[in-house]
């Protein structure tokens, strides 16, 4: 049998014991053209979500779990497509659209560990369709933890288990119904090898003494609740670092909300509805009626006068605001400020820093992983800006702990980044 003949099944692939993450272990890739038991048919139905869950409890082992969604075409970021796979179960395609609650299948794999690839992208869209996981392991994160220098699903695959997986339909609609069959195979694959995936990395983490570290990232990211909505999300508009003066801001603020509100009804991405470019753009010439709107870049001739006044409309409101209700020129600063400033603001912390960066960098690279799954930036600038007043390890590994650092990363950098805060700006 050539490499060119064998399936998925016949050849799962390990990294050898001793061989780094970073050095190709398969000469040519094998491409994956089809699922080992064909595409599996769509459940959009209730009635046989309810055998696929009871399927699915049956089965043995993790179960591989992945979402597709609409991003760039509908408003937010729900599931259109949820894939599923475990041994003695095979693989399934769920349709949330038709299955808006999939708490069924969620619950009949509540004590199973789930295997995903870059958990935290796919968690929110699966708890809103009743999906929670107790356990998981996430192949991403266990990639960069292991030292790969690429941890894309497909280069992954390729790498650890020496196959190549079909990578031309990750953009597309998802919403679209009915789903094209390439679309149907494509996303079965995604699945088709995450826990043989999972399987090799977990070998490759304990050779390399990292399990232990891998499993407390994995209990956290399945431990964490739903982030908090984005206080002010409009500042977040492309190109906002152009609106200076507050009266301007105002009308990124009122063109934003307008846009939002437009988006949700029509459930379409708000980018499809009006661009930042037009927001700013609106925002930085403050035109007086429609016409003048009318002249500015994304505000065409193809936009009808309907659109064009409850556009100019938004502008007006922002220009009838009374000078209190303008917004600030910038968000609440909750944390430190930007680095670039400290060695004006306090050069004694800018010194903290400095040393606690590089004690950072250079253990990571010893240890052959991010510096920042070592330990977060967010979190070193934390401790070094307002350090605990008894500089110890003890003292500040209580201080890492406090900023949510797990175990591993607090026994591995406490002891250096508690040197680093006696660090001395330099005369």
């Amino acid at each position: 049998m050539t490499d060119a003949q064998e399936t998925a099944e016949d050849r799962t692939l390990r990294i050898p014991g001793g061989a780094p993450p970073d050095v190709a272990v398969h000469s040519a890739p094998v491409p994956l053209l089809d699922p080992r038991e064909g595409i599996p048919r769509v459940t959009a139905d209730p009635g046989e979500l309810e055998r696929v869950a009871a399927a699915f409890a049956a089965g043995t082992g993790p179960v591989a779990v992945d979402a597709e969604r609409a991003s760039g075409y509908r408003y937010g970021q729900r599931a259109y497509l949820v894939q599923l796979r475990r041994e003695g179960a095979g693989s399934a395609l769920i349709d949330p659209v038709g299955c808006p609650d999939l708490s069924v299948l969620g619950d009949a794999l509540a004590d199973t560990e789930w295997v995903l690839h870059a958990a935290s992208q796919d968690l929110p869209c699966l708890r809103e369709i009743g999906m929670r996981p107790a356990r998981l392991f996430d192949t991403e994160l266990a990639g960069r933890l292991a030292g790969f220098a690429r941890v894309g699903l497909g280069a992954m695959v390729e790498k650890v288990l020496g196959f190549a997986l079909e990578k031309g339909h990750s953009a597309v609609d998802w919403s679209t119904r009915p789903l094209p069959e390439p679309w149907l195979r494509y996303a079965a694959l995604d699945v088709e090898l995450l826990v043989d995936l999972r399987d090799a990395l977990e070998e490759e983490l304990d050779r390399q003494g990292k399990l232990g570290w891998a499993h407390q990232e994995f209990g956290a990211i399945a431990a964490a609740p739903p982030p908090p909505p984005r206080k002010d999300p409009w500042r977040r508009t492309s190109g906002m670092h152009k609106v200076r003066r507050r009266r301007q801001m105002a009308v990124v603020r009122e063109l934003w909300t307008a846009r939002d509100r437009i988006a949700q009804r029509r459930d379409v991405s708000p980018g499809k509805v009006l661009s930042d470019t037009a927001i700013v753009e609106a925002a930085l010439a403050l035109p007086q009626n429609a016409q003048a709107l009318a002249a500015l870049p994304g505000f065409g001739h193809r936009m009808g006068r309907k659109q064009l006044e409850q556009w100019q409309a938004a502008v007006d409101r922002a220009r009838a605001l009374p000078e209190a209700e303008l917004p600030q020129p910038g968000q609440a600063v909750t944390g430190p400020p930007p680095p670039r400033s400290w060695a004006d603001k306090d050069p004694a912390a800018a010194a903290r820093l400095s040393a606690a960066r590089a004690a950072v960098t250079a253990l990571a690279e010893s240890l052959n992983l991010p510096q920042e799954n070592l330990i977060t930036p967010d979190t070193v600038r934390r401790l070094c800006w307002e350090p605990p007043a008894e500089q110890s390890p003890e003292a500040v590994a209580e201080t890492l702990a406090g900023h949510g650092a797990r175990p591993w990363q607090i026994e591995l950098t406490a002891p250096l980044l508690a040197g680093a805060l006696s660090a001395t700006p330099p005369e």
